[in-house]
């Protein structure tokens, strides 16, 4: 089974076109908060996500692909370096960020500032579709895919947002790096996307050494790469999924 993790401020519905691409069995999972209702007693910090994920994967019958973007990201290398999850294989973009030298992207540094963080995304929330969708319309994401994730900011998706950045100061690696286990159990790739402007190809191609992943650059490609019409990324997939058959 795929399983595909999705990002901030996102939902599961950034994934639709590229499920479609790869074709198979796949399921993308809604991060809790994030146009969904929170569990009683859920705590939004990347240590409660992670476990999160970690218990929704158990659910899920193997053997599983999985595959993270932005913060999904981070919970997949999370999850494909604790080994508590026996999977078949990994896949994510933004390797940098779990990189100890990571150092969070202006966007990021406003949400974990105290104050400058809520209200950063209570303009985003009062900002017309059109508005607040600019960055993701911008690097292609469409236009209605993007209107219907912005409709999923709320108050509970922000606090979401905030809790997570500011349970990762200075970076994730600060304590997730330290207890990661290396190389992972399971094959991993990291994709590179030349555009993208929250990663750094150096840092993650030591991340992708360190982990025994291999790499995959995106050429000409941005941070939402699961829009890409050439059909470059679905060909890249499944040829590394058939190649850990």
């Amino acid at each position: 089974m795929r399983v595909f993790v999705h990002g901030v401020p996102e939902t599961a519905v950034v994934w639709q076109t590229l499920q479609e691409a790869v074709g198979g069995p796949s399921v993308a999972l809604t991060l809790p908060g994030f146009g969904t209702g929170l569990p009683a007693g859920f705590t939004p910090t990347k240590d409660q996500y992670a476990s999160w994920l970690t218990d929704e994967l158990k659910k899920i019958p193997g053997p599983i692909d999985l595959v993270g973007h932005d913060w999904g990201a981070l919970l997949t290398m999370r999850v494909a370096t604790v080994g508590e999850v026996r999977l078949r294989s990994w896949i994510c973009d933004v390797g940098s960020v779990f990189h100890p030298e990571y150092a969070w992207h202006p966007w990021a540094a406003t949400l974990i500032s105290p104050d400058q963080g809520e209200e950063t995304l209570l303009r985003r929330r009062q900002s017309s579709p059109e508005e607040a969708g600019a960055l993701m319309t911008g690097s292609g994401v469409p236009a209605d895919a993007a209107a219907e994730m912005f409709a999923a900011l709320d108050e509970t998706m922000s606090r979401c947002i905030l809790g997570l950045y500011r349970s990762a100061v200075p970076n994730v690696s600060a304590d997730w790096g330290a207890l990661a286990q290396a190389p992972t159990a399971a094959p991993g790739m990291i994709l590179l996307p030349t555009e993208d402007r929250v990663d750094y190809e150096d840092l993650s191609r030591q991340m992708a050494d360190r982990l025994g992943a291999r790499t995959e650059i995106l050429d000409g490609m941005g941070h939402w790469w699961m829009y890409d019409g050439t059909g470059k990324v679905a060909s890249a997939l499944n040829e590394f999924w058939a190649a850990v058959e």
